[in-house]
This record gives structure tokens, C-alpha cells and sequence, in this order.
């Protein structure tokens, strides 16, 4: 039986490109170092992303409200968390301060915490709570870039 060569010859930086998205979607820049990375021509990588952005397969501005929406969704990242996220993912930051300016406009941020403390911690009383169990609640909501303020007033609220 052959095995399959590892070595770039024979393959296609566009078949390439083509299979990575097909299972995400990919930032500009993030598609150009993945494809670099496996070892392609830099013209060659050029010539994929212009293919790419002209076809539509390639638009940092949806990504990035694509990723913004579902890191606020699952509660994964708010704030200078999501920052953070967005940008570890060479976004352009234009894209980034806009997409998070919306999220904080829309009360996003607000909906989001509701939501992880529903889902993550439903039985939850604040003004029950022994000191240990709320610093591991606010630490977790914390870690996950949402503000104590808001935290606070959002468990507290929770309590009536």
C-alpha cells in the first residue's frame, strides 16, 4: 500500500485553501500563514487569497462578526477578552473595534452574561452563597471578560 507523501509536490495551494475553508471560515490573513506554514510559494499564496476575495470565499468582516457573535453567544469571550480573541486571530483591528462597539450598542455583552449564568450556573443564589462559591462564579465570569459591575448586578438580580 503507498503512503501518502507529506511533501508539497503535486498539490494545489487552491484545492488546499479550498478544504481548509470548507470546514471554517478563514480570516485573510489567517489563510495566508496556514497556507505559508504548509510550505507554498508566497506568489502562489497571493494568488489563492486575491482568488478567494474575489470569488466572496474570503471577508474579514464577516468573520469577524462571525466569530465576535458566536464567542459572545457561547460566553466564551466579552469585552477585552473578545478583544483579545479577535485579534490573536490577525484580524484587522478597524474590524475588531467595530464589531465589539456594536456588541456593547446592541446590549449583546448584557445578553450573553445572562445567558452563561442560565446555563452555567441555574441554581445559583448570590446573597446564599458561602464567600468560596461566589469567587468561583465571579472569577469564572471574570476570566470570560465581562465586567464585575455587570456580573454583580446581573447575580444580584437573579437573587428576587
Amino acid at each position: 500500500m503507498a503512503r501518502r507523501s507529506s511533501n508539497r509536490e503535486g498539490r494545489d495551494p487552491w484545492a488546499v485553501a479550498l478544504r481548509l475553508l470548507s470546514r471554517r471560515d478563514y480570516g485573510i490573513d489567517e489563510l495566508r500563514q496556514r497556507l505559508l506554514v504548509k510550505g507554498f510559494p508566497g506568489e502562489e499564496v497571493e494568488a489563492v487569497i486575491a482568488r478567494g476575495i474575489d470569488l466572496g470565499y474570503l471577508d474579514d468582516a464577516r468573520r469577524v462578526e462571525q466569530l465576535s457573535r458566536t464567542l459572545l453567544s457561547t460566553g466564551r469571550a466579552a469585552g477585552p477578552r473578545l478583544l483579545q480573541e479577535l485579534r490573536r486571530r490577525a484580524l484587522p483591528e478597524e474590524l475588531i473595534c467595530a464589531a465589539v462597539s456594536a456588541s456593547r450598542a446592541a446590549g449583546s455583552e448584557d445578553e450573553a452574561l445572562r445567558a452563561l449564568i442560565a446555563r452555567r450556573f441555574p441554581t445559583f443564589n448570590f446573597s446564599a452563597a458561602d464567600e468560596r462559591e461566589r469567587r468561583r462564579v465571579l472569577s469564572y465570569l471574570q476570566r470570560r471578560g465581562f465586567p464585575l459591575g455587570r456580573i454583580l448586578t446581573e447575580l444580584k438580580r437573579t437573587d428576587t
